[in-house]
C-alpha cells in the first residue's frame, strides 16, 4: 500500500503572506529592529524573492542583525509570540482544512520553507504539522549568527533536503505530493511526485499546463 507524503511550502502557500516579512515587521514593532529603515530594507530585498533573484545568505546577513545580541532562548519566545499573534491567523482555510483531514487520515505532513528553522518549526509546532524544516543558522555560545548551517532549504536546496530527509524514510519514494506558490520551488515542483499550485505566482503558471499541475484558489 503507497504512503503518501504531504510536504507544504509555508509562505503565500500555507499562510496567506510571507512569514519572514511578518516577522520583520513584528521585530520592528517591538523595537528589536531598531533601524528606522529595516523593514522598507526589508521590503525591496523580499522584492528579488518573488521574481526568483534573491541571494538568500546577503539576506539572512541583514536579516539577523537585529537578533545577533539575544540568546536564542529569547529569539523562541519571540518567535512564538510572532507566529501566534500574526502569523497563524493568516492560514489559509483551505489549508488548515487539508491539514486536518490529512491528520485525521495519519497521513504524514512536512514543511519545507527558506525562511529560518526557528520561524518554520515554530509555525509548524502550531499549526498541527509535525515535521518541518526551514534554514538553520550556527549558533555560537548560545546566540544565532548569519551563517547557514548546512543546506539551506532554498531553489535546489530544497530537493537535497528533502531527498535527505527522504534517505531515512524510504516508505514515502514515489508519493510525494508538494504544495507552492514560488517560482523558487520549480526544482521541487519538478522533482515531487505530484504537484499542486496554490495562487502561483506568474513565472510559476506558465508551467502548469505543460506539467499538468493543479492549479488552487485558496483564500
Amino acid at each position: 500500500m503507497p504512503t503518501p507524503l504531504y510536504v507544504f511550502d509555508m509562505d503565500d502557500t500555507l499562510i496567506d503572506g510571507d512569514c519572514a516579512m511578518i516577522w520583520s515587521e513584528y521585530l520592528a514593532d517591538k523595537g528589536i529592529a531598531s533601524d528606522p529603515d529595516f523593514v522598507a530594507q526589508d521590503r525591496l530585498i523580499m522584492s528579488r524573492y518573488a521574481s526568483g533573484e534573491m541571494d538568500m545568505e546577503d539576506y539572512l546577513d541583514f536579516a539577523m542583525q537585529p537578533l545577533l545580541t539575544l540568546p536564542t532562548e529569547q529569539v523562541q519566545r519571540l518567535a512564538d509570540d510572532c507566529v501566534a499573534t500574526r502569523i497563524v491567523p493568516r492560514l489559509f482555510p483551505q489549508a488548515k482544512a487539508l491539514i486536518k483531514q490529512l491528520t485525521d487520515e495519519r497521513i504524514q505532513m512536512l514543511i519545507i520553507s527558506a525562511s529560518v528553522s526557528f520561524l518554520v518549526k515554530a509555525v509548524a509546532r502550531k499549526i498541527g504539522v509535525a515535521e518541518a524544516m526551514g534554514i538553520d543558522m550556527v549558533i555560537e555560545n548560545n546566540h544565532y549568527t548569519t551563517h547557514i548551517l548546512g543546506t539551506p532549504t532554498y531553489r535546489d536546496g530544497k530537493v537535497t533536503r528533502l531527498n535527505e530527509w527522504l534517505a531515512k524514510r524510504p516508505q514515502y519514494v514515489g508519493q510525494v505530493h508538494f504544495f507552492t506558490d514560488s517560482i523558487n520551488d520549480l526544482p521541487l515542483c519538478l522533482h515531487a511526485d505530484f504537484t499542486y499550485l496554490v495562487n502561483p505566482c506568474t513565472r510559476l503558471i506558465q508551467y502548469a499546463q505543460p506539467q499538468q499541475w493543479p492549479i488552487l484558489k485558496w483564500g
